[in-house]
């Protein structure tokens, strides 16, 4: 009788075992070939205190985190930019890391896909740091080349009318790049303001300035390996706080996009690339 029961508990064992490899590769085979390419395009509508009537649907649409490196191929690159085009986007906004950190070879994959990206009015930038850690030079001429305007430090007014939308942005927190003073200096003291960020924790300080409606951010990639409805194991210094989606910091909002590319383990786990797409309403409305 024991030796029955002791073989019926190995068998078992045996099972489990068997179940949990099974399920492992599954799960790994998903990581890697499914989810990396299952592009999640996400609509948020957001109701800015400061927006004139004028931008009522104004469409920004948020991209981060390229991290163009050697396993990154031009048709996956292709395919993402001819999506964020599909949104009509009348701004596009590309929050940093373009490419990963010493990968500076692979930044031509940028200068022959970037160009196709079309806003009516601009596409703007901010760099990561990655970027610096790659080739800040190298990728800022390709912004330049492909009619990226990169925001550092610096304001980019949209007029309609006699209304005013200001988008602002940060160079790298990270490396000590940023300069919100001289941000705050250039910019009216009338009309929305948003600014780009890549370290979605520095909302602390901009909302600070209550003089921002909207935060967009990246560089956590929401943890990128995730257990579903649990905060992720890794994180990021700067993007441990607001490391994914919507927030409110005081009267500012804050969105941190997961990002399109990886680093570390080409993996991504409960954390899809995303495309942002955000639908802007005054309060006027």
């Amino acid at each position: 009788m024991k030796q029955k029961t002791l073989l019926q508990a190995r068998m078992l064992l045996s099972r489990v075992v068997k179940i949990i490899f099974i399920t492992s590769i599954c799960a790994l085979l998903y990581a890697h070939f499914i989810e990396p390419n299952w592009i999640d395009v996400n609509y948020v509508q957001l109701k800015l205190p400061h927006l004139a009537s004028e931008f009522n649907g104004y469409r920004i649409v948020q991209i981060s985190d390229i991290h163009v490196d050697k396993q990154t191929k031009k048709r996956r690159l292709n395919h993402i930019f001819r999506l964020v085009n599909r949104q009509k986007p009348d701004l596009i906004a590309i929050t940093g890391d373009f490419v990963t950190r010493r990968q500076a070879k692979f930044i031509p994959k940028l200068k022959d896909t970037l160009g196709q990206l079309s806003a009516s009015h601009q596409t703007v930038a901010v760099l990561g740091n990655h970027d610096y850690w790659a080739d800040a030079k190298k990728i800022t001429e390709v912004l330049a080349q492909t009619n990226i305007l990169n925001l550092a430090n610096t304001v980019y007014t949209v007029k309609r009318d006699n209304a005013m939308l200001h988008i602002a942005g940060v160079d790298d927190v990270w490396v000590g790049k940023d300069r919100l003073d001289l941000v705050l200096q250039e910019l009216p003291t009338d009309g929305a303001a948003i600014l780009l960020a890549h370290e979605p924790d520095f909302a602390d300080t901009s909302a600070a300035t209550n003089r921002f409606d909207l935060q967009l951010s990246g560089h956590s990639h929401a943890g990128q390996i995730r257990l579903p409805f649990l905060k992720p194991p890794a994180l990021p210094g700067l993007g441990r706080k607001y490391y994914a989606g919507l927030y409110k910091i005081g009267e500012m909002f804050e969105y941190t996009n997961r990002g399109i590319g990886m680093t570390g383990l080409h993996l991504r786990f409960a954390s899809r690339p995303e495309i942002t797409v955000f639908i802007l309403e005054s309060r006027e409305k």
